[in-house]
Parts: C-alpha cells; structure tokens; sequence
C-alpha cells in the first residue's frame, strides 16, 4: 500500500492555515519543492520531509498516523457494487465499506426456491425494499405476503422476519436497511 505523502501534507498544511508560501518561509524549503511534494511529483527525503512538517508543526510519527479525509464516492458502476452473498441468494451492495454510514442498499437475487432460513432474521433497525421481478415470499411475525414486481416491503428489523424466492424464475430485489447488517 502506497502512502500520498502529498495529499496528505497538502491536507494538513490546509488544516493549520498555511500556505505553501508561509510553510516555505518558515522551513526553508523553496516553495516550489513543497508544490512538487503536494503534487506527488517529488518524494522528500526522511529529513526534508521532517524540516517541512517542523514548520506546520507535527511529527513524523503524527504525519504517518494522519488519516486524510477522503472524498465519498457518490456513483457506482453495475460492475463495481461488492459481492457480500454467495449461494442461492446474491447480496451486491452498493459501496465497498459502509464504516461510518447509516444506511446499507442492496441489489438482492433469489435463485428459486432460495431461502434466507428457517430461523428468523432478527436485528436492530429498519428494512425495506421493492420487487423488481419474480416472487418473493416475505414473513414478517406471523403475516406473509407474495410479492411479485413493483410490489414493497417495510419494517422494523426487530420483527421476526425472512424471505423467500417462490416460482420458477429467480427474484430480484432492490432493498435498503439503517444501520447496516452486513
């Protein structure tokens, strides 16, 4: 794994009000290295980097511990949702690592006569979710309903619930959960 030391120093001198030009007046390091460390089109040495970072101040210890804030991708191709089921049952969710998020979605399928158990499903939260094709047999308590495409489902997650695939043909399912289960 590669460390953007650019980034990451660009993130911090930000964070303390620097510019490249004040950081440079306060190292002695040009203000063009520092612009060509930034862009990733330079490595400093250990020292460089260590006279650099005296002036934002922090360590080099705290620079290698700094967790740059990263952008949250907003778009995901078909191709790139992440595998979370194997078998009878597919799970593709939409993102690869739902730390910090609230809310999980996935692009569910149902082989016929899939099943999610015969013990209920059972956690904190709320669920819900559309037919897009096929049928699903969804038991929620003691009520079950076959859905079939356009068709929806709602509810609070600490209900006994699970779900079936009913039919000849898989089921796909669109459907969404706060927080995240998996």
């Amino acid at each position: 794994m590669s460390i953007d030391i650019g980034g990451r120093l660009r993130q911090l001198r930000l964070a303390h009000n620097l510019s490249q030009r004040e950081l440079a007046k306060r190292t002695g390091v040009t203000n063009s290295t520092i612009s060509l460390i930034e862009s990733n089109s330079s490595n400093p040495s250990v020292g460089a980097l260590k006279r650099i970072l005296d002036g934002i101040p922090i360590g080099l210890a705290e620079f290698f511990a700094f967790e740059p804030e990263r952008r949250r991708k907003a778009f995901y191709a078909a191709e790139e949702l992440t595998e979370i089921g194997k078998g009878a049952i597919s799970f593709r969710q939409v993102g690869d690592n739902l730390f910090g998020r609230s809310l999980q979605i996935l692009r569910e399928r149902y082989q016929p006569g899939a099943d999610t158990g015969k013990v209920p499903l059972v956690h904190e939260g709320e669920e819900g979710g559309i037919v897009l094709s096929g049928r699903l047999e969804v038991t929620v308590e003691e009520e079950r309903r076959i859905l079939g495409p356009g068709d929806a489902y709602y509810f609070e997650s600490r209900r006994p619930h699970r779900f079936r695939c009913v039919g000849p043909v898989p089921c796909d399912v669109i459907s969404a959960c706060t927080p995240p289960t998996f």
